[in-house]
């Protein structure tokens, strides 16, 4: 496993997501198996996921999503480049509270490896308040190196 990152610019580096699209800010705990990462930038008003002024719930499957991204930059073995990946189901998803920009304090990302193979990998994940209380989870399926139409 590579270390962890130690800043959004480190985390913006082993994912496709840049600028303020980058919405993680910390890695708090990796294993092969499960990532633990921290984001604040529900709290900004520039957010780029943000619709009429509220970051609705549902924003925190993109949210879980990096965390997988970055799961899976991390546990690459060394010299092998990470493959892009494509959400391609969402399921068993439970939305807690209506929007996380009204959520005080940190976001905590939890997301942890079900399967996959060299085609797909299947997650479970978490997003929760800094006190522990569940935002929003679900599981999600990610389909590796897909083209999309032109």
């Amino acid at each position: 496993m590579r270390p962890l990152p130690a800043n959004p610019a480190e985390i913006a580096r082993l994912i496709p997501h840049q600028g303020r699209m980058c919405l993680l800010e910390a890695v708090l705990e990796c294993t092969p198996g499960r990532i633990r990462c921290r984001a604040r930038s529900h709290h900004d008003p520039a957010n780029p996921l943000a619709s009429g002024g509220a970051l609705l719930s549902p924003t925190a499957i993109e949210y879980a999503a990096q965390a997988m991204a970055l799961h899976g930059a991390l546990n690459v073995r060394e010299g092998v480049i990470g493959r892009p990946g494509y959400i391609a189901s969402a399921r068993d998803v439970k939305l807690h509270v209506p929007r996380l920009d009204e959520v005080l304090g940190e976001l905590i990302v939890e997301a942890e490896n079900l399967a996959g193979n060299e085609r797909q990998v299947a997650y479970r994940f978490a997003v929760r308040d800094e006190a522990g209380q569940p935002l929003v989870e679900g599981r999600v399926t990610v389909v590796l190196d897909t083209a999309l139409p032109a």
